[in-house]
């Protein structure tokens, strides 16, 4: 056969189309920015103040496009409001496991649950009312939200259990807490001059002040 009759091997003709991985991929990030974009609107300016059509034109697609990624409107509240959630359980499963007394895994706790609330999933948390959510959504909503707080009073009995906390009511302490770490998710200004850390570091330093046994 003639050099020029050798068949070129197929191998060598790159694909112009795109493998499963990377069309997932692309999805995934496409998702992502949908969610981020809905986050920081519903964040910035309330939930029946914003429209998906708002969400769209922020990312220069149509609004087909949010129901192609995400669903309708509560859908796309109850996703940020769930990764949030998310975040607030693995901290809490994380603090849960982690070496030292009760007091210590609750100021572990405590400082990653406030910089959660800083952050825009976490604020969406703090900032959504059960009102705007159907009654499914907010039965499940409600739910995860008592997760944390048990987490939170569990941490609170195991450090009052081995003396690193005073003898508290373990109730109202996590009220207390839980009340003065979800005020910055309503006022801490992401371009302000603390950082998520050090305001929670200042606030959760100060919270935990009155749970300090008196020697």
């Amino acid at each position: 056969m003639p050099k020029s009759a050798v068949p070129v091997s197929a191998a060598a003709v790159p694909s112009p189309f795109r493998s499963k991985a990377e069309r997932e991929h692309d999805r995934a990030e496409k998702r992502e920015a949908v969610l981020l974009a809905a986050v920081r609107m519903f964040n910035a300016r309330g939930y029946h103040a914003t429209s998906l059509d708002d969400v769209a034109a922020s990312l220069g697609v149509s609004k087909p496009t949010i129901y192609h990624y995400l669903g309708n409107k509560e859908q796309v509240l109850v996703e940020c409001v769930n990764r949030g959630l998310s975040m607030l359980r693995e901290a809490a499963d994380a603090a849960a496991g982690a070496p030292g007394s009760g007091h210590d895994r609750l100021r572990g706790f405590l400082l990653r649950y406030a910089c959660i609330n800083m952050d825009d999933f976490g604020r969406c948390v703090i900032r959504t009312n059960e009102e705007v959510l159907s009654m499914d959504s907010a039965i499940r909503f409600r739910a995860r939200k008592r997760e944390i707080d048990d987490a939170v009073r569990g941490l609170i009995a195991e450090g009052v259990a081995d003396g690193s906390i005073a003898p508290v009511d373990v109730r109202f302490a996590s009220f207390a807490l839980a009340g003065a770490l979800n005020w910055p998710a309503r006022w801490h200004d992401p371009d302000g001059p603390l950082s998520p850390e050090e305001v929670a570091e200042k606030l959760v330093d100060i919270a935990l002040g009155g749970l300090t046994p008196r020697r």
